[in-house]
């Protein structure tokens, strides 16, 4: 049956009311008769047990402190099944219980499986013959018509009218197209309970969620804001089956990423990387593909594809349509995968000189034992070509090719894996001769290079690189290393808008204010620190360190991180940003894009290396940097954090978006068991990290020796 209008719908409820013209009245009793049927379905969970901290970055212990009241849970089965959202499980409780309206005694309840996608949990209790809620059609849902969000924990009374609060649908297809949003007061009282329709049907459970989270605690910092979220009780009913069965739930995955994925609203989805053993490779899906249509529907951008792919499992099977060289070619039967093994990054073994327009690579410092050393290569050496795996080689050009730039180095082993051998042509330093050599590549190890050679830049970052001749790119063109903030440069002559001739570089460079600045982000108003080295030019792409202090800093501790960090930027070309939380208690996951913001204000004020920024704190601040480095891949390429504890589950290390991370504790540090647990879980998924715990120490900052460590970690961020 199609939705009857409020109006209509309340004259059925109450045409008494309607004859006296009480509308509030009609709409209380339709509001109250909807809760009242759904009422018996909700039912009241317990936990005990477990840790303290759970996911996500907040309040002072670098976690979200885990409430130990109540919660709420939904009839899903007849014989005993309940689904409630997995925030109510986050903490891994020992013992879970039940309470059902009109029981007296609480159930002991057994967790069934996750839905890891929609972050729901299933329960089973031994009783019989439950009332299970009727699922209000997807296809009904309109913006604007009401809601009703039920809860069972408030009142110690199981058997009491469910705690509600009252609002409309106010937008539809959320989270990846996995969400209905509400306004209704949504908060974790009644996580995993349901969102009613005003005819008692139910539209979806309620869950704590977030566009750019992905865990069970993604999303909980919205609660009461107006902003909710509820996975359609339709789709819950659709994998019950396969729920029940006892294996967790999980996301259908492609296995790719995107080349310039940073405008994820207008970019198209042409692929940059693609995860080995994942479903594309499986494909054969190539770097520069195109996805167009996902089961016969057009994508127009990366967005789009995550919509149409975001409410998928593992096992569920697609249609793709990609271009390929200007040639649409489909792919009717794709199955989508969990995830694709733990991606290696691959290793060469050198650091590059930076701001280098020349063709090629110069070699700024080779590893000791590396396979850059093994094959011979030594300092000062240029790398002219290389040669890409054999699947990428064109048919015209079976060897090495050329390159430009770190980039374009970079991008040449990053198609490879660990143990594939590859062939580099070397201009030596001594003499300007050419070799041919063979380097087989390893893992990136967890390794620090001794004290760095200096200059570390040639000084040309502006420069107009050149262009590679003398054979194709096996993927695509190496685009020029662009800085963010460039603009086209006009031609010798040209006018400025204003009627003047552009300024040059010496000019440009004078006009660069130095030293601890406080700055204003030009779209969201937003004051933050930067810290500008005196030594700053235009001509040398500068790393950022984003500094995310600890609760209650707030931009407080900006001269001591600068007093720190001052002779170590001006000297390796580092600048210092600092954020200012809008919470007194710590930093939230929702403030991600806000940060965003105003590092993209910094991206466009100043010469930057992409290929060097890190996030990095200690506390509420450290577990903010984790949280940025999952959530904000396309920016961050480190993380460097002190005694704090990863409130988020490690994603897939992917090619194309390397992710560095250094890791400091006191081994008297009270968090010590959960650092070292997110540590193995970073090393399972194969991230290179370096892992410092500091003897005698609490939760203090670093010694002198750990600093001087990651200044060196800093410096050779864009390894190859």
């Amino acid at each position: 049956m199609r939705t009857l209008s409020v109006i209509g719908l309340l004259f059925v409820i109450a045409p008494s009311a309607f004859a006296q013209g009480d509308v509030n009245d009609a709409t209380e009793a339709a509001m109250k008769a909807a809760a009242a049927k759904v009422a018996p379905c909700v039912v009241k969970i317990e936990t005990t047990g477990g840790t303290e901290v759970v996911g996500g970055p907040s309040v002072r212990a670098g976690g979200t402190r885990k409430g130990v009241g109540p919660t709420t849970g939904l009839v899903v089965g007849a014989d005993g099944y309940v689904v409630t959202s997995s925030f109510n499980f986050s903490n891994k409780p020992t013992d879970v219980f039940v309470t059902i309206p009109g029981r007296e005694t609480r159930l002991v309840a057994k967790v069934v499986a996750h839905d890891q996608t929609r972050m729901l949990s299933l329960l089973k209790v031994e009783a019989k013959d439950l009332p299970v809620p009727t699922a209000y059609p997807k296809a009904d849902f309109k913006v604007g018509q009401w809601t009703i969000a039920l809860g069972r924990a408030l009142n110690p009374d199981a058997g009491a009218p469910p705690s509600a609060s009252i609002g409309i649908v106010s937008a539809l297809g959320r989270i990846q197209g996995k969400c209905v949003q509400t306004d209704a007061k949504i908060s974790p009282v009644n996580y995993g309970g349901p969102l009613v329709a005003i005819d008692g049907r139910v539209i979806g459970v309620l869950v704590p969620a977030s566009p750019r989270g992905e865990t069970d605690t993604a999303g909980i910092e919205w609660y009461d804001s107006g902003i909710g979220f509820a996975v359609p009780l339709e789709d819950v009913f659709a994998v019950l089956p396969q729920f029940k069965k006892g294996k967790d739930l999980r996301r259908g995955l492609l296995g790719v990423t995107f080349q310039n994925a940073r405008e994820p609203y207008f970019d198209p989805p042409k692929i940059e990387n693609v995860s080995p053993d994942s479903a594309a490779a499986k494909l054969g899906l190539k770097t520069g593909d195109q996805i167009v249509k996902v089961d016969g529907k057009p994508v127009l951008h990366i967005t789009g594809l995550q919509y149409l792919l975001g409410p998928k499992y593992d096992g569920d099977k697609i249609s793709l349509t990609v271009l390929r060289d200007k040639k649409e070619v489909s792919f009717p039967d794709v199955t989508l995968t969990a995830s694709a093994s733990s991606f290696a990054a691959p290793y060469l073994g050198i650091l590059p000189m930076r701001d280098d327009p020349e063709l090629g690579v110069a070699v700024r410092y080779v590893y000791p034992g590396s396979p850059a050393d093994k094959a011979g290569i030594k300092t000062g050496d240029r790398i002219m070509k290389a040669q890409p795996p054999k699947a990428f080689r064109l048919p015209d050009n079976d060897g090495a090719v050329s390159f430009q730039g770190r980039q374009g180095l970079a991008r040449l082993v990053q198609l490879h894996q660990p143990g594939q051998t590859m062939e580099l042509q070397v201009k030596r330093k001594d003499g300007g001769k050419v070799d041919t050599v063979q380097a087989t590549l390893v893992a990136v190890p967890d390794v620090l290079p001794d004290a760095l050679p200096l200059p570390s830049s040639v000084g040309k970052a502006l420069d107009k690189p050149k262009v590679p001749t003398g054979g194709r790119q096996p993927t695509r063109p190496t685009p020029v290393e662009k800085k963010p903030g460039d603009k086209p440069k006009p031609a010798a002559g040209d006018k400025k808008p204003d009627g003047k001739k552009p300024a040059d570089k010496k000019d440009e460079a004078k006009k660069v204010e130095t030293g601890l600045l406080k700055l204003t982000n030009p779209t969201l108003g937003r004051e933050y620190w930067v810290y500008v080295p005196t030594t700053y030019k235009p001509g040398i792409a500068h790393g950022i360190i984003l500094w995310l202090h600890d609760a209650g800093k707030g931009g407080k501790d900006a001269d001591d991180v600068v007093k720190i960090w001052r002779d170590f930027c001006e000297t390796y070309n580092y600048i210092l940003v600092g954020p200012k939380s809008q919470n007194p208690d710590g930093w939230v996951a929702s403030e991600t894009e806000a940060v965003i913001q105003d590092l993209k204000d910094v991206l466009g004020r100043y010469t930057v290396d992409r290929s060097r920024v890190i996030a990095h704190g200690m506390g509420s601040g450290g577990a903010m940097g984790y949280y940025l480095g999952f959530h904000a891949r396309d920016i961050i390429r480190g993380v460097a954090v002190s005694g704090a504890v990863p409130g988020t589950q490690p994603k897939d290390n992917t090619p194309g978006q390397p992710l560095n991370f250094f890791l400091v504790v006191g081994d008297k540090n009270p968090n010590l068991k959960e650092i070292g647990e997110g540590l193995a879980k970073l090393k399972e998924k194969k991230f290179p990290v370096i892992y410092r715990e500091i003897k005698d120490f609490g939760k203090e900052y670093l010694t002198d020796v750990v600093l001087a460590e990651l200044q060196r970690w800093l410096d050779a961020l864009d390894r190859i």
